[in-house]
């Protein structure tokens, strides 16, 4: 009895499943959830990930000789001139978190507003970003999956061929140069970008300023078409004022990659260089002030209290590069020093605070990009007004990062005064200047100096190097590209050389 009291129920369950079903669909909508995503909300996240990863610390910026550590592991790399590959090796840092959390986001922005009359200037905007998220990438390095790239999702590829970086410059000095022109005003704007603010005059700005950039990584490649891309670039309007720069604020809940380095298990670990430090001590630069701190006498990470912390410049000393934790410690008896945790560091408490705005496109960096331009003939205008204005605007940029590492105006004019431009060596000043303007950007400091060569570096001295010549040229692919790419990388080799950190990008020509 008891078995067919349980049957009869589930026989007259399963005869009137039909009936049930109408109306099931509904009923499992959750009715707070959005059925649709603002391709803004999208934007705005691909921009935030446009922040520079913390791998930066170990490749990009050792190897121009701004910060580095003396440890191995995790963070070896540039210090060492090693390669440091893996699935979480740090030359997967750009690769990683553009084509996944910026190159992606960017594709399904533009596929949604290509053709909605209502977000052409979002569209527009998203081509510019995309146009400057990929030459990160191209510059780091070199031919990289470009017009195949993020459509794994829209087209289910995902082994999306490798273009060739002059292929892909190419097509970014087109796309920069259509959509910032398509830019328009009298169309509705997006308030809600967080760059911007939906301001398409500074949106202009932003791209013909990131096509002046794409136009002088060509000097040496290609200085004619270097050229006619600078002139359109200042024809267009660049950035020339800090109220203008492209920045990425971040907050508490979006964190700067950078700052979050400095500030966790790595804080005791990484090191402004001594040429760095030397370089700014000797020519009185007021900006070691606002860059450097030293936790003096610290013999531990535990001692780098703020009871120790002493930012007066007479007092900064730089870690010499060429030592790593075993030799280290016998260099800083030397330098009369309680241990390697007395050497300076980038404050982690100002410019390299969790908050610390990431800046990618500055008007420090682009007036001496146009200073450059003049002192080669290429555009009207004086070399030494523009290198003047390019150190002026780093100074006062250190203020935006941080209120308290503001350069005063006094400062600036005595440092001006004693550091006057000279035109015989103005190629050299130019860009040893954009050196320093460009600090905690790892990927547009380390291109800029391959392009340039200056500042004019000693090679890292270091034993133990991996690399034939005297500095690393790119960074390697992602080991994680072999296993899921790697027909397409193999033929992009064929073409770009071995992979491997003496091979040299496109437009790094000797």
């Amino acid at each position: 009895m008891k078995k067919t009291a349980l049957y009869i129920p589930l026989i007259a369950l399963l005869l009137t499943t039909s009936g049930c079903e109408e109306g099931f669909d509904e009923l499992n909508v959750n009715p707070t959830a959005a059925t649709a995503l603002n391709p803004l909300f999208t934007f705005n996240n691909a921009m935030i990930n446009t922040t520079f990863p913390g791998s930066t610390m170990v490749f990009e910026h050792p190897i121009v000789q701004q910060v580095f550590s003396p440890n191995s592991g995790v963070l070896a790399g540039g210090n060492f001139n090693v390669d440091n590959r893996g699935p979480t090796g740090p030359n997967t840092g750009i690769w990683q978190r553009y084509y996944r959390d910026v190159i992606r986001y960017l594709v399904d922005v533009i596929a949604k507003t290509k053709d909605d009359a209502n977000r052409t200037n979002l569209y527009h905007m998203a081509r510019i970003w995309k146009a400057y998220a990929f030459m990160v990438l191209t510059d780091t390095y070199g031919d990289i999956p470009y017009k195949e790239a993020g459509l794994g999702f829209l087209q289910a590829n995902i082994t999306p061929k490798y273009d060739t970086q002059q292929s892909i410059y190419d097509d970014i000095i087109k796309e920069l140069t259509e959509a910032t022109a398509a830019l328009d005003a009298a169309k509705p704007t997006e308030a809600g970008d967080i760059v911007y603010g939906g301001n398409i005059v500074k949106w202009k700005k932003f791209g013909n300023s990131v096509l002046l950039r794409a136009g002088m990584r060509l000097t040496k490649v290609n200085p004619t078409l270097a050229q006619a891309t600078a002139v359109k670039a200042l024809a267009g309007g660049v950035i020339l004022t800090n109220a203008d720069n492209g920045l990425v604020r971040n907050n508490a809940n979006y964190q700067n990659p950078v700052g979050t380095m400095l500030n966790s298990t790595e804080a005791a670990n990484l090191y402004l260089t001594r040429y760095f430090v030397n370089y700014l001590r000797t020519n009185e630069d007021p900006r070691l002030a606002s860059i450097a701190a030293r936790y003096v006498g610290a013999k531990s990470g535990a001692e780098q209290t703020a009871a120790r912390i002493n930012r007066d410049p007479a007092v900064q000393i730089g870690m010499p590069m060429g030592f790593d934790n075993g030799t280290i410690p016998a260099q800083a008896t030397a330098d009369k020093l309680a241990s390697f945790y007395d050497y300076s560091q980038l404050d982690r408490t100002r410019l390299g605070r969790l908050d610390a705005p990431t800046f990618m496109v500055t008007a420090a960096q682009t007036n001496l990009l146009l200073a450059e331009a003049a002192q080669r003939g290429w555009i009207t205008g004086s070399a030494a007004d523009y290198y003047a204005a390019g150190v002026t605007a780093h100074m006062q940029q250190l203020g935006d990062a941080d209120a308290t590492s503001a350069v005063p105006a006094a400062a600036i004019t005595a440092y001006l005064q004693k550091n006057p431009y000279v035109a015989a060596n103005g190629l050299e000043m130019i860009n040893t200047q954009y050196w320093v303007a460009s600090l905690l950007n790892g990927p547009e400091v380390f291109a800029n100096f391959r392009r340039s060569g200056f500042p004019k570096l000693t090679p890292n001295p270091y034993p133990g190097k991996e690399i034939k010549g005297n500095f690393i040229n790119r960074i390697t692919y992602p080991d994680s590209e072999l296993s899921v790419n790697k027909a397409n990388q193999a033929e992009a080799l064929s073409r770009q050389g071995p992979d491997n950190q003496d091979s040299r990008v496109w437009w790094d020509k000797q």
